[in-house]
């Protein structure tokens, strides 16, 4: 009844010491009132700090975790100490873990009555999900998009409440404006209401998402000279409103002069609002029917949609007829232009999704050039069941070039770990550490080296040696310091100018018995531009650092260099009440 691929290596990895820690704290104190497994889903109640207790639902596959989270506030770096509790839990006491059946079974188990008994009974007790239920029924009743343009666009909704929404929300930012507001009061509110737009248009209801777009472009247009006197610009609001009006355009139903007419709105408006409207102008140009898209959708591999040079929108023009020709179920159509617009991720994925795992895989060995196409492959076929398939791409795609190596390395070892593939987990891990040095990641690449890890290990360090210290000065310190190599621990902080440095506190802390005489030396360096230059606020640091150099020269049995050096600092700053208040601290 374990988790496949779960062990308490695997769970430390996940999080950091602290949460693993409190973790174990809470396994071993019971905490856990309750633990469900059904089917792939784990479920825990945790008892916490309070009075209702936190859940936990943590789902697997064969490779392993796929998911874990906690109802918990808890999100900074890896597992909750909740999800810690429930997972060790699941490794050393899978006999408790009670196995339930899963939603899919219960609900197979009622006919209509009861189904709808059901779910009178639980909106009886919790009343808020009748909109969610109600939301869920008029989007089923929806008809579905019509392939076909053929009939004159209609448009049946009331715009007026949206144009006052508009232009309640430009009037109250422009007086936050005049208040002297220096954050951006608009875009926020204005992307929810576009926002609302592409619901429309994404559930085939084009004509309606034109009318409500026409009332927010015009609105926002008659605001523009109020706008641009308070500094305003569009660029905001401009390529979120291009990608709604094309897809709008895309899904709507219209005759020529309804299309010229619209042509016409819009160049005018982007005239006027300085925006940019050339996806959605060149969507309402070519529509479904232009020759060539048609010729590509039909599968001629030789037509050509761009006559001149790609535009720079041709990717976002073709992700948005690609998502269309999705919710249209032409699968066949998505392929075709997918693959004519070279967009390797999408072509990838969706056969994938369509089951058409062989093809995918083949096309996969030929075509794919970035991680991203990869990762996302990967993840469809895990999805799917194909823990193999997805494994084999991710061998293959961690060595490509890309945006989410970490991401894709790290999910790649985990995968390989949950099949029992040592050595493309420690291979995958290894990429990951050099792209991002943790030492979480340190240790994971130690359980998985073995023998190797000398050696492994050595290639490592190297590795953080070389690196410039950029926002991995904490990886480096945690591991020079874990392996003793102080000097180097050393060399890291060095130029670390920060007056309360927590991590020089922790190599000098380190350092004071290896190199006592670099621990004076750098904490006086800190601590007496501070007194000299009178920064009271600033005092407790500078006796921080004083109390190292304190520890480092009693480490050299050099009490009475300290006893002279504090007189000295005495001597110099003794007017200075604050600070002498604070050196009481240094007979501690």
């Amino acid at each position: 009844m374990s988790i496949p691929g779960i062990s308490e290596a695997i769970i430390r990895h996940n999080s950091n010491a602290s949460s693993y820690s409190r973790g174990e704290e809470y396994y071993r104190r019971g905490a856990i009132a309750e633990l469900k497994k059904r089917g792939n889903l784990i479920q825990a109640e945790i008892e916490g700090s309070e009075i209702t207790p936190y859940q936990v639902s943590i789902r697997f596959d064969a490779g392993g975790i796929t998911s874990a989270c906690c109802t918990c506030p808890y999100d900074y770096d890896g597992w909750c100490k909740h999800i810690v509790a429930t997972l060790l839990s699941c490794s050393r006491q899978s006999e408790i873990i009670e196995e339930r059946p899963t939603l899919e079974q219960l609900l197979n188990r009622l006919d209509l009555l009861q189904t709808q008994r059901l779910l009178q009974e639980l909106v009886e007790n919790r009343p808020e999900i009748i909109d969610d239920i109600d939301e869920f029924v008029s989007l089923i009743d929806l008809p579905k998009p019509k392939t076909k343009q053929s009939s004159t666009r209609q448009s049946k909704i009331d715009t007026s409440p949206f144009r006052s929404h508009v232009k309640r929300i430009l009037r109250d930012g422009l007086k936050e404006l005049e208040y002297g507001s220096e954050e951006d009061p608009f875009t926020d509110d204005l992307l929810a209401v576009i926002e609302k737009v592409r619901e429309l248009a994404e559930n085939g209801d084009g004509n309606n998402a034109i009318a409500i777009l026409e009332t927010i472009t015009e609105t926002y247009a008659q605001e523009w000279d109020e706008l641009l006197d308070y500094g305003g610009d569009s660029y905001s609001i401009a390529e979120p409103l291009d990608s709604a009006w094309t897809e709008a355009i895309l899904c709507a139903e219209m005759s020529t002069g309804e299309i010229l007419d619209l042509q016409l709105m819009l160049e005018s408006w982007q005239d006027e609002i300085s925006a940019d409207f050339s996806m959605s102008l060149e969507a309402l140009r070519q529509g479904w029917d232009y020759e060539p898209l048609q010729q590509i959708m039909q599968g001629d591999d030789t037509a050509e949609l761009w006559e001149n040079e790609r535009p720079s929108f041709a990717d976002d023009l073709a992700l948005i007829r690609l998502q269309i020709l999705e919710r249209q179920n032409r699968y066949t159509e998505y392929l075709n232009l997918a693959l004519a617009e070279e967009m390797t991720l999408q072509y990838l994925t969706q056969l994938a999704a369509l089951g058409r795992v062989e093809e995918a895989m083949s096309a996969a060995k030929i075509l794919m050039e970035k991680a991203e196409e990869g990762f996302a492959l990967a993840k469809i076929l895990r999805e799917d069941g194909y823990l193999v398939e997805a494994l084999e791409i991710c061998q293959a795609g961690i060595n490509l070039t890309g945006n989410c190596l970490y991401e894709f390395a790290s999910w790649t070892s985990d995968l390989a770990q949950g099949l029992e593939d040592n050595a493309t987990a420690l291979t995958a891990s290894i990429i990951a550490f050099k792209i991002r040095p943790s030492f979480r990641d340190y240790g994971k690449i130690q359980d998985y080296a073995g023998e190797t890890w000398l050696t492994v290990k050595q290639d490592l360090l190297q590795t953080l040696r070389d690196q410039p210290d950029w926002g991995i000065k904490e990886a480096q310190v945690d591991i020079f310091l874990h392996e003793g190599l102080i000097d180097d621990a050393i060399k890291t902080v060095e130029r670390d100018s920060y007056y309360a440095s927590e991590l020089v506190h922790r190599v000098m802390d380190a350092a004071v018995s290896h190199r006592p005489k670099w621990v004076i030396d750098n904490a006086r360096r800190r601590a007496e531009p501070i007194m000299e230059q009178g920064k009271a606020d600033r005092y407790d640091a500078a006796v921080n650092w004083l109390k190292k150099v304190k520890t480092a020269y009693l480490q050299l049995g050099q009490k009475a260099e300290w006893s002279a050096y504090r007189s000295q600092l005495e001597a110099a700053h003794g007017r200075k009440r604050k600070l002498m208040e604070l050196f009481k601290e240094l007979n501690k």
